[in-house]
């Protein structure tokens, strides 16, 4: 009885997140309700984004000058014109602040984009799974976690932008509030490949051609 008790104690925290907006260009709306009282407590998301999907570090850095967001990304320098074969997993740990609708609860929102795939054969969509978070807890000056529902986490990363040295983090199983986030991402038809190529072809030959009779009309060469 008391395991079951711990258990379902435990299972008390859910997490949400969420794609908003549409096309390639995405924010990722992360949503976090504890089972306890966390105050003065920093809560965070750490999630390992797959190759089709990716936070710019340069507008990550924008949005933390003004105080939008805090996140750290791992690795801090990123191809992000990569397309997604050639690209590789990321992780972002995903500081939340406090919701003032639930005192339990806490909240942030983050720029995602979708990398581009290859083309695929009888589909127009490539999948991108988004698998849920893992939830993260840091309380740099006192601790009331219990111990039956979190457990050290290897993070090397402060509490928050206040401090720069690190401190102990905490992660705790939960139950999802949804399954995880699926994102579909246009993609080309295989079959069309020739086609493409023709007109591409068909079009750079025909633009060069212009520059050119261009140029000779007018006499400007160096």
């Amino acid at each position: 009885c008391v395991t079951l008790d711990v258990q379902a104690a435990c299972r008390d925290t859910t997490v949400t997140q969420e794609l908003l907006k549409e096309g390639f260009h995405r924010d990722l709306l992360v949503k976090v309700e504890l089972g306890e009282d966390a105050g003065g407590c920093a809560v965070a998301a750490r999630m390992r984004l797959p190759p089709g999907i990716y936070v710019d570090p340069y507008e990550l850095a924008t949005l933390q000058q003004h105080n939008l967001t805090k996140a750290v990304l791992f690795p801090d320098v990123i191809d992000v014109e990569a397309v997604e074969y050639l690209a590789r997993e990321l992780v972002l740990l995903l500081f939340l602040e406090p919701d003032a609708r639930c005192s339990h609860c806490f909240r942030t929102a983050v720029p995602v984009h979708a990398r581009y795939h290859r083309p695929a054969e009888g589909t127009q969509e490539a999948l991108v799974l988004l698998e849920s978070p893992e939830v993260l807890l840091c309380c740099c000056y006192h601790s009331h976690l219990s111990a039956e529902c979190w457990e050290p986490a290897e993070v090397d990363t402060p509490c928050s932008s206040d401090t720069t040295s690190p401190c102990q983090w905490h992660t705790t199983k939960y139950r999802p509030a949804f399954e995880e986030s699926m994102l579909k991402v246009p993609v080309g038809l295989r079959e069309h490949s020739s086609l493409v190529c023709a007109l591409t072809l068909l079009t750079t030959g025909l633009c060069s051609g212009l520059i050119l009779a261009a140029a000779c009309e007018y006499r400007h060469f160096s």
